[in-house]
């Protein structure tokens, strides 16, 4: 189970021995009220973590988290085109939009496994088709994730998120809480894989503002 092995060894998005400090030039580290669109997030009461009407009280706490990680990463991409998106800082870094599909490759992943029940990487052609080269970032996704506004990635995770929500909708927090024996970190709980896909988003928006800050003028 190789995506659950990086986990304790994060993927470098850029080779360098020094600290990267993330958030300079005016960056903000909380979501803002912007006119971009925010697909899928109602923005009342974004700040409020706790249960959301239409779901039950932990996963509707869940999705409380997951809507503010969301509108952070989109705070962060707001207004940017697609030369931007593209930008690849040097060999072995990947492209802000390349970064924004992987986001939706690891969520739609995680969908397949907790709520159909799959093993990790027992996925459909089409899901391969359409998510293994954006999941595993790298030369592929360098080569060939680029030319697209931001209006597509945002759809792209629109699409996925919806369905999360949809399917979230439909089960209660025994099921959230219950546990996985055979994950690669060991037991596991729905929630606990859940969350670490709330805290992915929030571990590559700090590269995404770090590329960011980078842009040629």
């Amino acid at each position: 189970m190789s995506h659950i092995n990086q986990l304790f060894n994060r993927r470098t998005f850029i080779k360098t021995t020094s600290t990267a400090v993330f958030g300079t030039t005016g960056m903000l580290a909380f979501p803002l009220k912007t006119e971009l669109p925010l697909p899928v997030i109602n923005q009342e009461n974004i700040n409020i973590v706790g249960p959301k009407k239409g779901f039950s009280p932990q996963i509707g706490t869940l999705v409380s988290m997951m809507n503010w990680m969301r509108s952070v990463v989109l705070g962060s991409v707001r207004r940017m085109n697609i030369k931007e998106l593209d930008y690849i800082h040097d060999k072995d870094a990947n492209s802000i939009g390349a970064m924004l599909l992987h986001l939706g490759a690891t969520e739609r992943f995680y969908q397949i496994n907790t709520f159909e029940g799959k093993r990790w990487g027992d996925w459909s052609s089409e899901d391969r088709k359409n998510w293994s080269i954006p999941s595993g970032l790298g030369e592929r996704a360098r080569q060939t994730i680029k030319g697209h506004p931001l209006d597509y990635y945002l759809d792209k995770l629109k699409e996925v998120r919806e369905y999360t929500l949809r399917e979230f909708a439909k089960r209660d927090d025994d099921w959230l809480m219950a546990v996985d024996e055979n994950w690669g970190w060991g037991p596991t709980n729905n929630y606990c894989k859940w969350f670490h896909v709330c805290e992915h988003e929030s571990n590559h928006n700090g590269q995404i503002k770090w590329i960011r800050n980078r842009l040629p003028v």
